[in-house]
């Protein structure tokens, strides 16, 4: 694993924690820590001694503030603005796309792209004092990590239109009531949750868990009977596996199984 500037990487048996580190920003999500959060989970996810992915923020005051508007302010023409756009939105999908779950602990701000990157894991929590917003529309701009499709599949049309077109911040309650979050717990308990739903995760079946975020990412863009099929051919592959008959077998056998991600 290489060093990085902007984030922290810390390994706790089979759960990797990921800290976005620039707490005098923030956490502003620049060029340097887009690459480097990319470069860690592009490792974490072919290590096959880590089995889950928690992403956090330093400090007290924010998960990720936003992007970093110096470099926003510094783009010239809209292939440059476009391409911005495109690096942000490479990073939530290598998020969504792992094979490892990805759990989002959201402490104080999550902003802009802050909000977007949280949006791309696959379970979120918050801390009491979190703050969700997409304020884009204040700078001149749109959400451009993502933003103006996950809010949509996650809070539907017509919150994701609000929240876009207001800018308006909501704070952890509100953000759970909408469906934004899964869960909110006190500050202090937000590293222990989070690393406690992280093991919950990694304790079952590699390759069923990896099959069950793929298809529940995937479906959400199909028809139903299409992503009916989906899972389907999912479920026959996964009876093929030799983690299937040892989940079964220890089942009947009533032991606890031993996965092999085979």
């Amino acid at each position: 694993m290489p060093e990085f500037e902007t984030i922290l990487l810390e390994r706790d048996g089979v759960v990797a924690t990921v800290t976005l580190n620039r707490p005098q920003t923030l956490n502003a999500l620049n060029a340097q820590l887009l690459g480097e959060l990319s470069s860690a989970l592009s490792s974490l996810d072919a290590d096959g001694e880590i089995r889950a992915v928690v992403i956090t923020g330093s400090g007290q005051k924010a998960f990720a503030a936003g992007a970093d508007i110096g470099e926003l302010n510094a783009l010239g023409g809209a292939a440059a603005g476009a391409d911005k756009a495109r690096v942000g939105q490479a990073v939530t999908l290598q998020i969504e796309r792992m094979r490892k779950p990805v759990i989002m602990a959201v402490n104080g701000f999550a902003l802009g792209g802050g909000c977007e990157l949280a949006m791309a894991g696959d379970i979120m929590i918050a801390s009491d004092n979190a703050k969700f917003g997409q304020p884009e529309v204040n700078l001149g701009l749109i959400p451009g990590y993502g933003g103006s499709q996950r809010t949509t599949r996650l809070v539907g049309r017509g919150m994701a239109m609000y929240l876009c077109l207001t800018g308006e911040i909501v704070d952890a309650a509100e953000a759970l009531r909408i469906g934004l979050v899964q869960k909110v717990v006190p500050q202090a308990d937000l590293p222990t949750e989070a690393k406690r739903i992280a093991n919950l995760i990694a304790g079952k079946a590699p390759l069923a868990i990896a099959a069950c975020k793929r298809v529940i990412n995937d479906g959400a863009h199909l028809s139903t009977p299409d992503a009916l099929e989906l899972e389907a051919a999912a479920f026959g592959d996964l009876v093929t596996t030799h983690d299937f008959k040892e989940g079964t077998g220890a089942f009947l056998e009533k032991r606890k199984p031993e996965w092999t991600s085979t």
